[in-house]
């Protein structure tokens, strides 16, 4: 997997970014996450869990 960081825009003289997760097609699949699904985010040092709402 990787963690792409793409600026989302710029107000004044501040940069705004937003975070990309590329997560295999393979382990989608597994979890059973849907396009365009609701999912729940829990984030703690070193980890990040996400599953469905």
């Amino acid at each position: 997997m990787k963690l792409q960081k793409r600026l989302s825009r710029k107000y004044k003289d501040k940069e705004y970014h937003k975070y990309l997760l590329v997560i295999p097609s393979r382990e989608i699949k597994k979890s059973g996450f849907k396009e365009g699904g609701e999912l729940q985010i829990k984030s703690k040092k070193g980890e990040i869990k996400i599953k469905r709402k």
